[in-house]
């Protein structure tokens, strides 16, 4: 029997696993790694916090995660010709003090059977909405390309700081990192405008990792992106998180799988719900599998990182994935 890591590696590489890779199995999130983490942490259920750049972010009832606050009195950046005014990256100086903590949990990992994987969020273009708002950003992507170029080199550069720390003294050999790019049904942008502005950015961020050692670079997008799906390759992304049904899963798989791998196709807003069934999810996960196939896909949930709104809907999902693989492996 492969190993964890092996029989994802197989997965991806076409080569020969032994059964489905099950859920987030093979990366147990290393979360708030960093010192800047713990100096800002994350807004609870119902709570609120206020981060490093400044913004506000609350977790509402039923929300699957925190979201940022954009009305007048707690948008950061109002007007984006004065944005050098306004927008300031918290300092990444931490001593090698600050670091022990995350060192003792990373050497933890058992790396032979596992990655150790940090989670990185948020990401370029979602550092960019959360400043001033998705509707004004993405208005000024057209109307202020070259004020929007320099916000984006500059959150570049944050994360190549952020980047620097974690490969110093995490070192780890693969990296997940959140940043949404579109709706269910469409990418916030065109082919072209992503390869204006985050094509560039994400060569950047994600080559510096590559060079310093990181063998798989997931990307999490829980929203339609098939038509980015070749800038994705083209950047270095190896699995594709959060890649909803929307996007025609066994298609990209057929099309793009000896390039890039999937992992998604099950829903959470089809299976995440209230009145979620055993039977419900036990459809979808069997329609998912068989539909991908054992190569180039991992089924899982779409939600960026392991569990679930409603209790038992990741537990019962994970136990049908491994129902499927004795059907389909044997």
């Amino acid at each position: 029997m492969l190993t964890i890591r092996q029989n994802l590696m197989e997965t991806i590489r076409g080569g020969n696993p032994d059964r489905f890779v099950n859920q987030y199995e093979f990366i147990p999130l290393l979360m708030g790694m960093h010192p800047i983490a713990r100096k800002f942490p994350a807004a609870q259920p119902g709570g609120e916090v206020v981060n490093g750049w400044g913004v506000t972010y609350r977790w509402g009832k039923d929300q699957p995660g925190a979201f940022p606050v954009h009305d007048d009195a707690h948008k950061v950046l109002k007007d984006i010709t004065k944005w050098k005014n306004v927008v300031k990256a918290p300092s990444l100086d931490f001593p090698a003090s600050e670091w022990e903590s995350s060192i003792k949990t990373a050497e933890a990992v058992n790396r032979n059977e596992v990655f150790a994987c940090p989670m990185i969020a948020p990401g370029v273009f979602e550092q960019l909405h959360y400043l001033q708002g998705i509707d004004t950003a993405l208005a000024n992507m057209f109307e202020e390309p070259g004020y929007t170029h320099e916000i984006v080199d500059y959150i570049v550069e944050y994360e190549l700081r952020l980047a620097e720390g974690i490969c110093t003294y995490i070192k780890p050999d693969a990296i997940f990192h959140h940043d949404d790019w579109g709706t269910q049904t469409s990418s916030f942008f065109s082919p072209e405008m992503f390869e204006e502005y985050f094509v560039p950015a994400y060569k950047k961020i994600y080559g510096y990792y590559r060079s310093h050692g990181v063998e798989l670079i997931i990307h999490h997008s829980d929203s339609y992106a098939a038509n980015l799906v070749p800038q994705m390759i083209d950047i270095g992304i190896d699995i594709f998180q959060g890649c909803i049904t929307t996007n025609d899963v066994p298609g990209l798989v057929k099309k793009f799988g000896e390039k890039i791998s999937f992992m998604g196709d099950l829903n959470n807003g089809v299976m995440d719900k209230a009145d979620w069934t055993p039977e419900l999810i036990r459809t979808e996960v069997e329609r998912a599998c068989r539909a991908n196939g054992k190569h180039y896909f991992i089924p899982c949930l779409t939600r960026g990182g392991p569990g679930t709104i409603y209790p038992g809907v990741y537990e019962e999902t994970s136990r049908e994935i491994d129902r499927m693989s004795k059907v389909l492996f044997g």
